[in-house]
């Protein structure tokens, strides 16, 4: 992440199209594991939110990092919808907010714990209730500890991973009690999806 301050317009534009490509190509996925302990279209709704992303790419990219972040994250709002949208645009508005116009690492891992906590607090939830924050959590520890990009992706992985067992307390998934366990939980597999897909673009500028 010692990057973020280095990306040009164009690497901008790369990654958000490599994120919408990634979330698009898993939607199916996506949506097959919300089917199992939610309304099943998490796939479909992300797939939207990030094509109408990529649309606005050349618009984006010309944007200081804050406030493309920004007007990432409420375009997420406006098209993912259900649950999905609010909380995925709350991460990134958050982080626009707080990142600064030139972070070091210390501040944009500062940001991201910010971020994520906000997305706590939107979803009235924590960590260990089956949702995206049994990810998002853990990448913001990672970071604090100094991970690089594709060893914070790995612990992502591993998180997501780590939802199958867990009995849902929070979310839709949460009315099936007992059932929802030997289920990943879909929001975990985006964050995941995303924290590789980033991982592997900050290694080809590396």
């Amino acid at each position: 992440m010692d990057t973020v301050t280095m990306l040009k317009p164009d690497d901008i534009k790369a990654l958000i199209g490599a994120l919408a490509k990634d979330i698009t190509d898993h939607a199916d996925e996506l949506t097959a594991l919300d089917s199992a302990i939610g309304d099943g279209d998490h796939g479909y709704n992300m797939k939207r939110g990030f094509e109408a992303l990529a649309a606005e790419a050349d618009a984006l990219s010309t944007k200081p990092i804050g406030e493309a972040l920004k007007a990432a994250g409420m375009k997420l709002v406006m098209t993912v919808g259900g649950a999905s949208g609010p909380l995925f645009g709350t991460l990134l508005m958050t982080l626009g907010k707080e990142i600064g116009e030139a972070p070091d690492r210390a501040a944009f891992n500062a940001a991201f714990r910010k971020a994520v906590d906000s997305v706590a607090a939107r979803g009235k939830s924590e960590k260990g209730q089956k949702t995206m924050l049994d990810v998002l959590y853990p990448i913001a520890d990672a970071l604090d500890g100094g991970g690089d990009p594709l060893g914070i992706s790995v612990e992502a992985d591993k998180a997501a991973e780590a939802t199958i067992p867990v009995i849902a307390s929070r979310g839709r998934a949460s009315f099936l009690g007992e059932r929802s366990v030997g289920h990943m939980d879909p929001g975990s597999r985006s964050v995941a999806l995303m924290a590789r897909t980033i991982a592997d673009f900050m290694e080809t500028r590396r």
